[in-house]
């Protein structure tokens, strides 16, 4: 038997005449153990519950556990850092979503895009601008005109400065060359409630959030800045359907730390995007809610880059950009 082992073994007779065998085997297929992956938010978000989908389908395919952990806080920083900082060995990875765009100009702490490495993309999800259903805006064009006719007067609820709903109604008033007074709230559902109460006239946020509220009549979804119309609200024209091309949105990605071997970053890219591209995740997926646009490396990294670069100039007019100004 000892001559069937590889040369490089070393064997050493112990004293009660056993063989002691230490080995250097050739290395088996990657992945080799479970693979932990880091979730920058807290569970039972949507973007926790959209990569604990993709966890599961993945696990499969690679053929060793793909296992959740969360680790929320410092607006995603935290979990962010944990997934720059790994073992660059492939068994660590991550969610990247749109709002570390904004965060490495925000705070000097968080971790640039440029310290990861783009692995997957799990899809993007178009925003929508929304109204009530007794406004008097009836179409994207009607809210269009009223803005351009007296700036600064519509009231629009979104988040802190920064944060997706702010990206969201900023790119809009870019785009469309209106200007709009900004309302911040805690997040979505208060912005929602406040658009119900009147508080504000319009919110821009993802469709998900507010579908329900739109098939019951309560609220009316002007447009989806997306390429297609959401399968949510069939009924609701795009932006560009109406004459207006804008494609505004969030997006989820999947990543890991820079310097990753590049026969371990292939074989993530294809379990991802394997598990993802499956008929049955993709019913999963949608029942609930969720759009999912799967795409690999290179999309991913072309989505970091276009949103960089739309988001900066946003930043830097609003006051926001704390670290990394570019010259």
């Amino acid at each position: 038997m000892l001559k069937t082992l590889p040369k490089s073994c070393l064997i050493a007779v112990a004293a009660a005449g056993f063989a002691l065998l230490a080995c250097a085997l050739p290395a088996g297929a990657f992945p080799d153990q479970p693979i932990k992956f880091i979730m920058p938010w807290p569970p039972g978000g949507g973007s926790d519950i959209s990569m604990r989908l993709v966890a599961e389908a993945a696990s499969k395919k690679f053929g060793k556990p793909v296992v959740v952990v969360n680790r929320p806080g410092a607006g995603g920083s935290i979990g962010i850092r944990e997934i720059a900082e790994a073992p660059a060995d492939g068994h660590t990875v991550g969610m990247i979503g749109s709002g570390a765009v904004a965060a490495q100009y925000l705070n000097a702490n968080a971790n640039a895009l440029s310290d990861l490495q783009p692995i997957a993309l799990f899809g993007d999800e178009p925003a929508a601008l929304i109204t009530r259903s007794d406004s008097p805006f009836k179409s994207l064009k009607e809210f269009v005109d009223a803005a351009k006719a007296a700036p600064g007067t519509i009231r629009n609820g979104n988040d802190q400065p920064g944060g997706a709903a702010f990206t969201f109604i900023s790119l809009y008033e870019r785009l469309l060359g209106v200007k709009v007074n900004k309302v911040a709230y805690g997040g979505y559902a208060p912005a929602v409630t406040a658009l119900l109460s009147g508080e504000v006239q319009t919110i821009s946020i993802a469709v998900p959030d507010v579908a329900e509220y739109h098939k019951a009549g309560r609220l009316r979804i002007l447009g989806v800045s997306g390429a297609s119309r959401h399968f949510l609200a069939p009924d609701v024209p795009t932006f560009k359907e109406q004459g207006f091309d804008a494609m505004v949105g969030s997006w989820r990605t999947i990543a890991g730390p820079k310097g990753m071997p590049a026969d371990r970053l292939k074989a993530l890219e294809k379990g991802f995007l394997d598990a993802m591209n499956e008929t049955e995740f993709r019913e999963r997926a949608r029942a609930r809610g969720f759009l999912v646009t799967p795409g690999g490396v290179v999309e991913s990294g072309k989505l970091w880059d276009t949103h960089d670069q739309q988001l900066y100039p946003i930043l830097l007019e609003s006051g926001l950009v704390k670290a990394r100004k570019k010259g």
